[in-house]
């Protein structure tokens, strides 16, 4: 079993950062692949980026190259997603998830608001 927390969400202007974090505990050494997903009102969870147990990132297309950086810190068993320049329509509750042995775990999210 593994269990995440996410942190770090909140209200901010818009041109602000912010910097999400997720917590693993319990199987730990189990996780594979970890990612961070959205999901705004009225839509579907859509993937963000993932980055693998030895730190190879991948980003969805719709925000590759732009202002999210994700990371992952293996011994604190934390993963981060670094957001700069947010918009308001980056306004969503934010994911993490963590693969481990083929099933995979989520968070229960933090809501994260842009104003304009």
């Amino acid at each position: 079993q593994v269990h995440l927390v996410e942190s770090g969400g909140g209200l901010v202007q818009a041109g602000g950062s912010l910097r999400l974090s997720c917590a693993a505990s319990g199987s730990v050494t189990s996780i594979t692949t970890m990612g961070w997903y959205r999901q705004a009102p009225g839509q579907q969870r859509a993937l963000l980026a993932q980055i693998t147990k030895s730190g190879r990132p991948t980003y969805a297309d719709s925000v590759k190259g732009r202002r999210f950086t994700i990371s992952r810190d293996n011994a604190a068993n934390t993963m981060y997603l670094q957001m700069e320049n947010l918009k308001p329509e980056d306004t969503a509750v934010y994911y993490c998830a963590a693969d481990s042995f083929a099933r995979d775990y989520w968070g229960q999210g933090t809501q994260v608001t842009v104003s304009s």
